[in-house]
């Protein structure tokens, strides 16, 4: 398998002339960040924490820093994630590259993708790096990242999290009130009464983000009165059919019958493929994320909505987290992202940047696609 850099985007920074003197002035250099267009879908208290952020920095001017952001892979899902990091990178002038391999093995095939990340964290503690942003598969990667802490390194998971190896800060979203703000989306658009919800999920505890969500979603639903099901999420390569058969065959045998259904993961669009394979394509469905076939089904009014993650501003904010961390100090830089950290006086082991997300309906899914071109983060 093969790991791929993304070369860094060209630095969008510029020194700042110091005043007149016939002495030799040391050039500082400071962030000119370019600003994003303002949309009904740009959220305004992230912004609003990397201009903070961004302040802070330029105080002091620019310092050097070696710094990698490790993703599972470099397609699909990942991509406005790897757009925002690369921005935010240059924009440093950091040294150090966005890597991930140019697919993505399923468990039947091995673990080579698992073991790619391992040996590219390796490889950022050889080469002196002082910080690591990194989406983990799962606990196999645990071991890694715990040198990665010994060796001094600052850590921050993203997309998916660890939070027993010892990383610094996890970003991303928080994954149940995700999993309950989509089960609630759903419950504002089916009938009140009996009825089955299935939920295309994962109620495994192995995967801690993708089972959070699932039962977020679970807990709404049953508050509801609703009837669920969860139907286990088959990400390996070649099992789409084997994920809508299941789907189909639990649509056609619930009691009570299916009124909903959602999903948890970028591939929830199979929700509607066994719909119609079931001879049931009213069913409401909101799906999770923004896969291009999701969007395609939006079109076409056979998904209802879907809540997204904010990939791009995942990607975007690590490396400016490590920088903090690494310059300002970790204190520092928590007090300056305190606007969208979790509460650490309720959850004092969660130390997690809950970024949000946002919830499309269908009849802004055009709009949606224009904001995320705009911002370069297209999947």
């Amino acid at each position: 398998m093969t790991a791929l850099g993304l070369m860094l985007m060209t630095a969008a920074c510029a020194a700042e002339d110091a005043p007149w003197s016939d002495k030799p002035t040391e050039e500082v250099l400071q962030i000119r960040r370019e600003r994003l267009p303002v949309t009904e879908f740009i959220p305004q208290e992230i912004e609003a924490t990397v201009d903070h952020l961004i302040g802070a920095i330029n105080q002091n001017g620019l310092k050097p820093i070696q710094m990698v952001v490790l993703l599972k892979h470099l397609s699909t899902f990942f991509e406005p994630i790897a757009t925002g990091a690369n921005r935010a990178m240059g924009e440093l002038e950091a040294v150090g590259n966005v890597l991930g391999p140019s697919n993505q093995t399923g468990t039947d095939s091995g673990t080579e993708s698992q073991n790619l990340q391992n040996q590219q964290i390796a490889n950022a503690i050889e080469d002196g790096a002082q910080g690591i942003g990194v989406s983990p598969y799962d606990s196999f990667n645990e071991a890694s990242i715990k040198l990665a802490v010994a060796a001094q390194l600052n850590v921050v998971t993203f997309d998916t999290d660890l939070k027993d190896s010892g990383r610094t800060l996890y970003v991303g979203a928080t994954p149940k009130s995700a999993g309950k703000l989509t089960a609630e989306t759903l419950i504002k658009m089916i009938p009140r009464g009996p009825g089955t919800v299935l939920v295309h999920g994962d109620a495994s505890t192995q995967w801690y983000d993708g089972s959070q969500r699932t039962f977020g979603a679970l807990e709404a639903l049953g508050a509801a009165g609703l009837t669920t099901q969860v139907v286990q999420a088959v990400f390996i390569n070649g099992q789409e059919g084997f994920d809508v058969d299941q789907l189909k065959t639990l649509i056609l045998n619930a009691d009570p019958p299916v009124v909903g259904m959602i999903g948890v993961f970028n591939i929830s669009y199979r929700c509607v493929l066994a719909a119609e394979a079931a001879g049931r394509p009213e069913i409401p469905i909101v799906a999770f994320d923004f896969d291009p076939k999701t969007a395609e089904y939006m079109q076409k009014k056979l998904i209802k909505a879907t809540v997204v993650q904010r990939q791009y501003y995942e990607g975007y904010l690590v490396p400016y987290i490590l920088y903090g961390i690494q310059h300002l100090g970790l204190e520092a830089t928590k007090q300056i992202l305190s606007p969208l950290m979790i509460d650490e006086n309720q959850m004092p082991d969660e130390h997690r940047v809950n970024l949000g997300v946002d919830v499309v309906p269908a009849d802004r899914v055009d709009a949606y696609n224009d904001f995320l071109d705009r911002i370069g983060s297209i999947q």
